[in-house]
């Protein structure tokens, strides 16, 4: 799954660990869903939309339709 966290996170001047604090995961994750490599859970993706101040998840997650 794309993202763009880390254009959000950027525009807002967050690192990845106090994205992660913000939401409640490590900044593990963060890397890995930047990356494309971690599929989020709803709440999750909810959780990290709400922190990068967007309004839908669709905002942050961009569905990959052909993979």
């Amino acid at each position: 799954m794309k993202t763009r966290i880390r254009e959000y996170r950027n525009k807002l001047g967050l690192t990845q660990e106090e994205l992660a604090e913000m939401v409640g995961v490590t900044r593990q994750t963060i890397i890995a869903l930047e990356r494309g490599r971690y599929n989020p859970s709803l709440i999750l993706a909810h959780r990290v939309t709400r922190a990068l101040g967007g309004e839908h998840i669709e905002d942050i997650f961009l569905l990959d339709e052909d993979g």
